[in-house]
């Protein structure tokens, strides 16, 4: 089986998937044959990553901090296809610093980044199960290893860290690889405004970096794309560093 045919036959959910690092991760598992459902809150915005993509890309808005929209995702999709793969990508990020955050702020980023990673992943297996194939990847962060303020979103990512490896530990059993990805910086859409208004920052980043520069999206589908994959039928309960050596330098 060549490469493009890598996920023929294979249906995955990737949240987040309208722009930036969730796009790119569902244009390589498409481009790989996979049926994807492509989730966010935008279904303009959705449609039209869809209509770009090519393959068959399938736009399904739905807001994570809604349990009940959550559900019924996953209700029309175990009626229509099924489900064997689960990219937990989607998330939010309060940049404030810690005295500038209110309860409500922490369990707002909580409930996108952990909470609902945690109840999608629970209400799939059982669809993975019935199919003989499942492979869960949550996108976390470096923050987890080197945390620079963003109280909020450190420990959301933290925790999805944590959940990972527990939930790698319960599905074993069952043949459901559970891993993650923790990106360092990357250069999307979300993060270009922040590059161009702190070129300092940028400059600095850059230069910490072992390899001297930012991930582009792709770099980062491609690592999702190998955990996914039957390349990565092994690995279970791992978090896979992509951050061009970031960690290693700081």
């Amino acid at each position: 089986m060549t490469r493009g045919e890598r996920f023929h036959g294979k249906v995955a959910l990737v949240t987040g998937a309208a722009r930036g690092m969730g796009r790119e991760i569902a244009r390589r598992l498409a481009a790989e044959g996979a049926i994807v459902w492509i989730g966010g809150r935008e279904e303009a915005a959705l449609a039209e990553a869809a209509a770009e993509m090519g393959g068959d890309v399938r736009p399904l808005a739905f807001d994570l901090a809604d349990e009940a929209a959550c559900i019924a995702a996953l209700d029309r999709i175990a009626a229509e296809t099924g489900l064997d793969i689960l990219v937990n990508n989607a998330g939010d990020r309060d940049r404030r610093s810690f005295d500038q955050l209110e309860r409500a702020d922490m369990e707002r980023l909580l409930r996108i980044n952990l909470v609902a990673p945690f109840d999608l992943a629970r209400r799939s297996v059982p669809l993975m199960r019935a199919r003989g194939y499942g492979r869960i990847v949550n996108v976390t962060s470096i923050a987890s290893e080197i945390a620079r303020g963003d109280a909020s979103y450190t420990a959301s990512k933290a925790g999805l860290d944590g959940v990972t490896r527990s939930l790698a530990a319960e599905l074993g059993p069952y043949g459901i690889t559970v891993n993650a990805v923790a990106p360092g910086f990357v250069l999307t859409e979300a993060n270009e405004e922040w590059f161009t208004d702190t070129p300092d920052i940028a400059e600095h980043l850059a230069r910490r970096t072992s390899l001297g520069r930012w991930a582009e999206p792709r770099e980062i589908a491609g690592a999702v794309a190998f955990l996914a994959s039957d390349d990565g039928s092994y690995v279970t309960g791992h978090t896979l560093i992509v951050d061009g050596g970031y960690v290693t330098h700081f």
